[in-house]
């Protein structure tokens, strides 16, 4: 299974959105600018965040985008079901009723069993993203990094937002 790579900028800009002061937000200008990443492309993968409430818009002077919740109450999950969607990532499309040795349609009583792998193995994925909020990579991160650059990234966003 492959995500778009739009999984990976939104996950990404919402680490950062989350420390936006109050009130304010930052452009999907800034926020391409900030990851180098095709700004036209990034706003299609925001408004897809939008409409999931996953984050809002904030218009006005120092406008652009925020989270719309706390980041323990953002699953990766949450983030992958609104830029990729809710359907499964493998779709059956019975294949076993193909060919001469096909099966008839009454025979098909079950589900196929290659399908229900399939569906087992993805639940299990979507419960691990589930599992995962965006407070507990940010708090990895935060780990994993320097404070200098720490304070380099809200040194950032303080800019962008004055």
């Amino acid at each position: 299974m492959q995500l778009g790579k739009g999984i990976e900028w939104t996950t990404h800009i919402c680490t950062i959105l989350a420390i936006v002061p109050p009130k304010r937000g930052l452009s999907v200008d800034a926020l391409a600018e900030f990851f180098e990443v095709p700004s036209a492309y990034l706003a299609k993968q925001m408004q897809l965040l939008r409409r999931a409430g996953i984050v809002q818009s904030v218009r006005g002077k120092g406008g652009g985008y925020r989270l719309a919740k706390a980041v323990d109450e953002i699953t990766l999950l949450d983030i992958v079901l609104a830029i990729e969607g809710p359907m499964p990532a493998f779709r059956c499309s019975e294949i076993r009723q193909n060919g001469p040795c096909g099966l008839k349609r009454k025979d098909c009583k079950r589900p196929c069993e290659i399908a229900s792998a399939f569906a087992d193995a993805e639940q299990t994925y979507r419960a691990a993203l589930a599992a995962k909020t965006l407070a507990s990579i940010m708090q990895e991160a935060a780990a994993n990094s320097t404070p200098e650059h720490m304070m380099e990234i809200a040194g950032w966003v303080q800019r962008q937002v004055s």
